[in-house]
């Protein structure tokens, strides 16, 4: 039987560049077929921007069954049960997710976590120019503080410089969860 792979989370505060870095490494990792690169499932309309996600409604989403699932924002995200599969084939299985799921993920998975940062001055300029928030709303992005659990591996990708430096460092540490 082959070995177990790794669920890899991607968390981080908004306007990190979360999105950014996994589409940049989805195309540099495109031919390696030990990497699943997850698309979420969202309540959010596909025209709104950000990542491409498969767009649902409220009803919709309930329907569906998740290996993994969150509210933030007024939205509803999930995981697709399907990644268990990749797993138990020993793909190194990327999600972007909630800060608040990674216990419940690494209750259930073997997990490292992947945190892509930036100074609050960088995330507020960011955030600022998706043009999808109000100011206020920008604050509470900003203000939300989510304690990662304690035993989990941790990378740190610090995406404040270009977004050549960024992506390699983000897949440097997808790289290094093969190890």
């Amino acid at each position: 039987m082959q070995e177990a792979g790794t669920l890899v989370l991607v968390v981080g505060p908004s306007g990190a560049g979360k999105d950014t870095l996994l589409a940049h490494a989805r195309r540099a990792l495109a031919g390696d077929a030990r990497f699943r690169f997850v698309r979420r499932v969202i309540t959010r309309p596909a025209e709104a921007g950000g990542e491409e996600h498969d767009a649902v409604n409220a009803a919709e989403f309930a329907r569906r069954r998740f290996a993994l699932s969150w509210q933030a924002h007024g939205l509803s995200y999930g995981v697709p049960e399907d990644v268990a599969d990749d797993l138990r084939a020993g793909r190194v299985v990327v999600a972007n997710v909630s800060r608040a799921v990674v216990a419940e993920a690494a209750l259930r998975f073997p997990v490292r976590l992947i945190e892509v940062t930036a100074p609050a001055s960088v995330l507020a300029a960011r955030l600022a120019a998706r043009g999808r928030e109000a100011a206020g709303d920008i604050a509470a992005r900003l203000a939300r503080r989510v304690a990662l659990p304690p035993g989990v591996r941790v990378a740190r990708v610090v995406n404040d410089a270009g977004l050549e430096d960024g992506v390699r460092a983000f897949v440097d540490a997808l790289l290094g969860c093969t190890r």
